[in-house]
C-alpha cells in the first residue's frame, strides 16, 4: 500500500507531473488527444503550481497524484465557487485511497479560500470517477449531451457539484 501526504505543488515537480500526466492518459477521461513529443511544458501562464495539490509517497516523496483547483471564471461575481479541472492518480496507486484523498483535500483547500461551492466536469463514461465523486457528496447538477466525440462515438459532460460545509 502507498502512504501519502497532500502538499501544494513546486515548481519542481514539472517534469514529474508531466509525466503522470502521460501515464495516466485514457479516452475514459481526456477531449485532448494523446501526448505526443515534444511535451508542452506542464506549468504555463494558466496551470501555476499554486493551483495543484499533489499525492507524494511518503518516504520516496514520489508523486502519485494530483488535483487542480482553480476559481471557474475570473468574474468577482462567482469566486465564491471553486472547481476541479483535473485529477490523476499514477495506476500503480490507485486503489490505496489516493484519489479520494486528493478530492477531500481540494474541497478542504476551497474553504480555505474562502469557496462555498466546488464543481467539476466528467465524461458520462468514467464511471469509476462518477462513482467517487457521488461517494464524497457530488451530485449531478447538468449533462451536455453528446458534447465530445471520442473514438468515434459521441460522449456526455456530466456537471457535478457540492456544497461545502464548515
Amino acid at each position: 500500500m502507498h502512504e501519502s501526504h497532500i502538499r501544494h505543488a513546486r515548481p519542481a515537480d514539472a517534469d514529474a507531473l508531466g509525466e503522470l500526466d502521460r501515464e495516466t492518459w485514457s479516452p475514459v477521461h481526456a477531449v485532448l488527444p494523446r501526448p505526443v513529443p515534444p511535451y508542452a511544458p506542464f506549468f504555463d501562464a494558466n496551470h501555476r503550481p499554486e493551483d495543484f495539490l499533489v499525492a507524494e509517497e511518503v518516504g520516496s516523496r514520489a508523486v502519485l497524484g494530483y488535483i487542480r483547483l482553480v476559481p471557474p471564471t475570473p468574474l468577482a461575481s462567482n469566486q465564491h465557487v471553486r472547481q476541479i479541472q483535473g485529477l490523476a492518480v499514477a495506476d500503480r496507486a490507485r486503489g490505496h485511497g489516493i484519489g479520494r484523498s486528493l478530492l477531500r483535500a481540494a474541497c478542504g483547500e476551497a474553504r480555505r479560500q474562502g469557496a462555498v461551492r466546488i464543481t467539476l466536469r466528467v465524461l458520462s463514461h468514467n464511471t469509476p470517477a462518477r462513482a467517487l465523486y457521488e461517494a464524497e457528496g457530488f451530485t449531478v447538477e447538468g449533462v451536455l449531451p453528446g458534447e465530445f466525440r471520442i473514438e468515434g462515438r459521441y460522449v456526455d459532460d456530466v456537471i457535478m457539484g457540492r456544497a461545502l460545509g464548515a
